[in-house]
């Protein structure tokens, strides 16, 4: 293949094969041969080769068997190298089970089937609970899903967490050495686990999230919030018929509706945009669209398996007031003062507290949100700059701006982050009549 443009056209659909097959290559390697690190650097190898065959023989005709053939043999030939008894037997296994995947090419998918629980039996399932596995600290857990089921870089990963690439290596290799020494099973738990485990792979999800969609330009370059809702997409996808497949649902749109918003929650200098002040014009209709979709799958699923309401949906269902809204004096904060009610019945959170406090004020007057800011006492909110900011702002919109000033001034002294504090001291200078800062 000389044509140039041909070339460029051979990496776009390699491109496009390895975000669509890379997952499965990589999860049915890691169950064959139990070797994290040989399944990554096997599908390593196979992309590396495409890059080099496809622009000089063409485009085959199923990229995804092509590249699915070529990451085994890239395993045998990591495996014969070894020369050990127990990989020669691994080798054997491999070259049966992913011979299987090409003969079923990726263009006509298995019949993967469904267990008693409603779940497909599916590879990808197996790493997206073992890489979440309870047993493994939360830092592991996330490193893991973005560097195995995400395929983010290490160097990436490691400037996400602000680490050096050293430092995320070692934390990979302990996690997939804790993995192999604790006999973590590489497979879809029981029944009577599935729920609470299924939930510790939600917040790992969100965890992500919440670090790419609050984290600031330190993580402009690795698109966690993305990657989430990917991830968060896929597992939906995972699940089958699954009377989790409710909560799952519920957090994706969550997720969405958030997202949604993400453009227009700093200005063009960084600083922070307070939600009633965003410009609702610039939130992306297709993703809040997307999420109402998704919110309402979670209501009908959850009706056909005469489930409960999980907090992830009540979240969404909270998301999903804001999002819609047409203006801010138009969004429904009665009922978003009863839907984090309920979720304070649901998952109770001396946070969820403070938003339902805020929620009341908006909706019945600031005197009503501050008594019910009065009666939250819990010691770990000492250091939460959140408390007397949302305080302050109470007080300030009851008039009351000298009683605010020291309480905003306290949210400043803790604010986590430059945008908080900038928009802090911007609110502490116009109670003073200074001019902004």
């Amino acid at each position: 293949m000389s044509d140039p443009t041909e070339a460029v056209e051979a990496r776009r659909v390699l491109a496009s094969t390895v975000a669509a097959e890379r997952l499965r290559i990589v999860a049915t390697l890691i169950r064959r041969t139990g070797d994290w690190d040989l399944a990554e650097d096997a599908v390593q190898d196979a992309v590396a080769s495409a890059l080099t065959a496809w622009a000089q023989r063409g485009i085959p005709d199923n990229p995804g068997a092509w590249l699915t053939t070529a990451a085994k043999n890239a395993a045998v030939d990591a495996l014969r190298r070894a020369e050990t008894q127990r990989r020669t037997a691994s080798r054997a296994a491999i070259e049966a089970a992913v011979d299987l995947d090409v003969q079923q090419s990726p263009a006509s998918a298995p019949d993967l089937g469904i267990d008693a629980f409603g779940l497909m039996d599916d590879d990808r399932l197996r790493l997206i609970f073992t890489c979440c596995h309870p047993a493994l600290p939360m830092e592991a857990r996330v490193a893991l899903t973005l560097r195995t089921i995400a395929g983010l870089e290490v160097a990436e990963i490691a400037r996400a967490f602000l680490v050096t690439d050293a430092a995320m290596q070692k934390r990979l290799v302990r996690a997939r050495a804790k993995i192999r020494d604790a006999g973590i099973p590489y497979r879809v738990p029981g029944p009577e686990q599935l729920p609470e485990r299924t939930q510790g792979v939600l917040a790992v999800l969100y965890l992500l999230f919440t670090e790419g969609y609050s984290g600031g330009a330190e993580l402009v370059r690795v698109p966690l919030a993305e990657e989430a809702i990917r991830l968060g997409r896929l597992l939906a996808s995972l699940l089958g018929e699954s009377p989790l497949l409710p909560e799952v649902l519920g957090l994706l749109s969550l997720m969405l509706f958030q997202h949604s918003r993400a453009v227009t929650r700093l200005d063009a200098a960084g600083d922070l945009v307070l939600l009633e002040d965003q410009d609702r014009s610039q939130w992306d209709a297709a993703m809040i669209g997307e999420g109402v979709a998704a919110l309402a799958a979670s209501e009908s699923a959850r009706r056909r398996f005469d489930g409960v309401v999980g907090p992830y949906r009540l979240q969404a269902e909270i998301a999903k007031q804001h999002a819609t809204a047409s203006s801010a004096e138009s969004t429904d904060f009665r009922r978003i003062a009863e839907l984090y009610a309920q979720l304070a019945r649901v998952a109770p959170s001396p946070v969820i507290e403070i938003n339902r406090a805020v929620a009341v004020g908006l909706a019945e007057g600031a005197t009503a949100g501050l008594a019910l800011l009065d009666a939250i006492d819990d010691p770990r909110l000492d250091a939460y700059h959140l408390l007397p900011a949302a305080r302050a702002d109470l007080l300030r919109r009851a008039g009351s701006d000298a009683e605010a000033l020291p309480h905003y001034e306290r949210a400043l002294e803790l604010a986590p982050s430059d945008p908080e504090r900038r928009f802090l001291a911007r609110r502490i200078a116009a109670l003073r009549g200074e001019e902004s800062v």
